[in-house]
């Protein structure tokens, strides 16, 4: 079998013939990248263990983090659960095709490789239209976590994944920049409620108008080593550049003083659309305060060029915790390893 990291990586166009080219490999038993309107991903069988398999080398992932199934039309979903809540049925018509992904008790057919080895699997029926032929044309429920190295930011971009998996897989399907820009939300469904556990474009706010909602723990604080978890990116350092990444809470005369302490080569600050002049480092605008979705779709393109431009420590204006707001925070947590620098404004 041709060694993983020995592939001439090609990146075509989401026309019918890259995308009948994508189904092949599929059905072959091996790893291609595409996208999603969340982010790119990487797809293998989700039937196929040995697939499945070659997406963890690929990533460098973790084998005790879970893998999320796609699925192109709800007639997929019954051979990949053992059962379908009525609560799951009012929510799957409420957010799919869309960036949801519902955590059921799986048949016997989810491989443990998916899993972890739980019970559990997560499934989700992406509204990307490219996603969704090359599922079709595979005629396959694809398994698939964010097509990145393991802890690096999610790829928006072909351009991103290609930097990421150039030698490791096959294909890369270019679609466009994602739309959203950060991973699905991630729930788990009980017989009258939700527990989230990984924010994202379906927001607390939206859930709410269909049951209540519980946030889980592990959203907005560590998770310990030894925990199993329901969901990617609960358990690990998720997101990072090679820059180190703190979060700073306060005021922008509050941030502005705290960086003339920190100015120095290789510091840059993350800050909203605006707050960049007259500040002591270079700085990167990462959309407008109170327009979290801006800063969703700005957000893992503007980690990966800290990267870029060589930065070795990134001081980042904390985002407001509302709508998709709380999703581009959980990331920055991840991404800064919960580091946290608080500031009070001077009286």
């Amino acid at each position: 079998m041709k060694a993983m990291e020995n592939w001439n990586t090609k990146v075509l166009p989401s026309d019918d013939e890259s995308i009948a080219q994508a189904a092949a490999l599929l059905q072959a038993g091996e790893v291609v990248g595409f996208p999603t309107e969340t982010v790119y991903g990487l797809a293998a069988n989700a039937y196929d263990t040995k697939a499945v398999a070659k997406i963890f080398k690929a990533k460098g992932r973790p084998q005790d983090n879970p893998l999320i199934v796609h699925i192109a039309s709800l007639d997929m979903l019954s051979p990949l659960v053992s059962e379908v809540p009525e609560l799951a049925k009012k929510l799957a018509k409420a957010f799919w095709p869309g960036p949801m992904t519902m955590i059921l008790p799986k048949s016997d057919r989810i491989p443990d490789a998916v899993s972890a080895g739980l019970s559990t699997v997560g499934i989700r029926y992406p509204s990307s239209e490219t996603a969704r032929k090359m599922i079709l044309a595979s005629g396959l429920p694809l398994a698939a976590p964010s097509g990145n190295l393991s802890g690096h930011p999610s790829p928006t971009t072909a351009a991103h994944m290609l930097h990421d998996m150039n030698g490791r897989i096959p294909m890369i399907i270019d679609g466009g920049e994602c739309e959203v820009g950060l991973e699905s939300t991630v729930i788990l469904v009980k017989p009258d409620r939700v527990r989230l556990l990984r924010p994202g474009g379906i927001t607390v706010e939206m859930l709410e108008e269909i049951c209540p909602v519980e946030v889980d723990n592990g959203v907005l604080h560590a998770v310990a080593p030894d925990a199993k978890v329901a969901s990617p990116g609960m358990k690990y350092r998720h997101y990072a550049p090679v820059a180190e990444v703190t979060i700073v809470e306060g005021s922008l005369p509050a941030f502005d003083r705290y960086m003339q302490q920190q100015a120095r080569d290789g510091v840059y600050a993350m800050v909203f659309d605006g707050d960049e002049k007259g500040l002591p480092v270079p700085a990167l605008p990462f959309g407008k305060e109170g327009h979290p979705e801006d800063q969703a779709y700005r957000l893992f393109d503007l980690l990966r060029k800290c990267d870029d431009l060589g930065a070795k420590k990134v001081f980042v204006r904390s985002p407001d915790q509302s709508g998709i707001g709380l999703a581009v925070y959980n990331r920055l947590l991840r991404a800064a390893a919960f580091r946290i620098v608080k500031l009070e404004d001077e009286e």
